[in-house]
């Protein structure tokens, strides 16, 4: 499975706002949940739940939250930018800047690891990672996301 079989222009944030690790989770939790018809409410409280786990800010400028929901069928993909950089609680101490959130439904644990680990993977790619935050607006993210995605 491709990045943008699950992930959809409207939930690309090119400028979050937010300043705080839960601000940047209902900011980015706000147009998936809109998409997938749940309450965003509780797609932040997954997300949340699950960062109590273990931060999921990877390091080199990197969140993935992700999560699981029963009320799903599908799994739903966001994106967002914050050029100042957000305290993620990362492994290596910096500023979060780029972000994949990932929800999928409960019973999908092969996919859902599987979407991890490709997002992954494409983000140690140091020149995509420049590309997206030179990106001005969510059609270039998504063409930048897609151009990346093909090659994988």
């Amino acid at each position: 499975m491709k990045i943008l079989d699950a992930l959809q222009m409207e939930a690309i944030l090119p400028d979050l706002k937010s300043k705080t690790k839960t601000e940047v989770l209902e900011e980015l939790a706000a147009p998936v949940a809109h998409l997938a018809d749940i309450n965003r409410n509780d797609l932040v409280r997954v997300l949340q739940e699950r960062e109590l786990l273990g931060s999921t800010g990877i390091g080199s400028g990197i969140g993935i939250p992700h999560g699981k929901l029963k009320d799903i069928d599908n799994l739903y993909i966001g994106f967002g930018l914050s050029r100042p950089g957000v305290d993620f609680e990362s492994l290596d101490g910096q500023p979060a800047r780029i972000f994949f959130l990932l929800v999928t439904p409960e019973n999908s644990m092969g996919l859902h690891l599987k979407l991890l680990a490709r997002i992954s993977r494409i983000l140690k790619n140091e020149p995509f990672r420049q590309r997206l935050m030179q990106a001005r607006n969510r059609e270039e993210i998504f063409s930048i996301i897609k151009e990346e995605d093909e090659e994988f």
